[in-house]
């Protein structure tokens, strides 16, 4: 099977400015490539997302069989040309993988397998940077980090300054205003984000963790502290949904 990624769609430009092919071709592959998918009975998988959005499919590994999860990801790995993810996976589904696509590499914190063999120059002036608020947030952090990296992002971190020390979050206030996008990932109370988005002037996406004791009902609590923020430019995403966060600072990163 061939399917039309973005090197696959840059090579047919490249042959139709050196005349090797003509326009009837390209148009006749566009048609086709909208839809450019396979289905394989307990999934479909869309191989021209790639093409749409600058990024192949990502696979969520949580409900899926370690069987299902290497079938998935083996297709997209032979078709794709750029970086793969499979997001919340365990060891073990890492490791039946790991037979099939040697080349696979996996993240225990951010409990995601990726391989990362795309060619990527990225620009240290337009860094992300992963503020978190405790260690026990780290996992998402790390799913949040890991992301936008492989979206071909320069990342920074500044873990552990949650506002109980908020000394230790005054000592990154330098990598805070440099940064182009910054993500806050807390838990419990959810403070952060406030405070973060009170200290600068670019985006802020806000991560509610399920980090906390009882009233802070699995993030719940973080998560609409965050959304009743009253600091101006601070948007947030589900509870725990570092993955998310990452995506949409690469792409906000994309276009400033």
């Amino acid at each position: 099977m061939s399917f039309l990624t973005q090197e696959k769609l840059l090579e047919l430009l490249r042959n139709y400015k050196t005349g090797l092919i003509d326009e009837r071709e390209i148009l006749l592959k566009l048609k086709t490539s909208a839809t450019d998918s396979e289905n394989l009975g307990f999934a479909e998988i869309d191989y021209s997302r790639e093409l749409r959005q600058g990024f192949p499919e990502v696979v969520y590994g949580e409900g899926k069989t370690k069987e299902q999860l290497t079938e998935i990801f083996k297709r997209l790995y032979a078709v794709s040309d750029g970086n793969l993810i499979a997001t919340r996976a365990s060891r073990e589904k890492y490791e039946f993988l790991l037979k099939e696509i040697p080349d696979a590499k996996y993240s225990e914190p951010a409990r995601m397998i990726y391989v990362d063999r795309k060619k990527i120059s990225r620009d240290e002036e337009k860094k992300i940077l992963i503020v978190s608020a405790g260690t026990s947030d780290l996992p998402v952090a790390e799913e949040a980090r890991l992301t936008a990296y492989l979206w071909g992002n320069a990342v920074g971190t500044c873990y552990d300054c949650g506002v109980a020390g908020i000394h230790r979050l005054f000592k990154h206030l330098p990598e805070i205003q440099k940064a182009n996008v910054i993500i806050v990932v807390a838990g419990m109370e959810g403070a952060l984000a406030s405070v973060v988005g009170g200290l600068t002037d670019k985006p802020v996406i806000a991560v509610p963790t399920s980090v906390g004791y009882g009233a802070s009902f699995m993030g719940l609590a973080a998560l609409l502290s965050m959304l009743n923020s009253c600091a101006a430019g601070v948007s947030v995403v589900n509870i725990d949904n570092g993955f998310g966060a990452g995506v949409i600072a690469a792409k906000i990163n994309k276009v400033r």
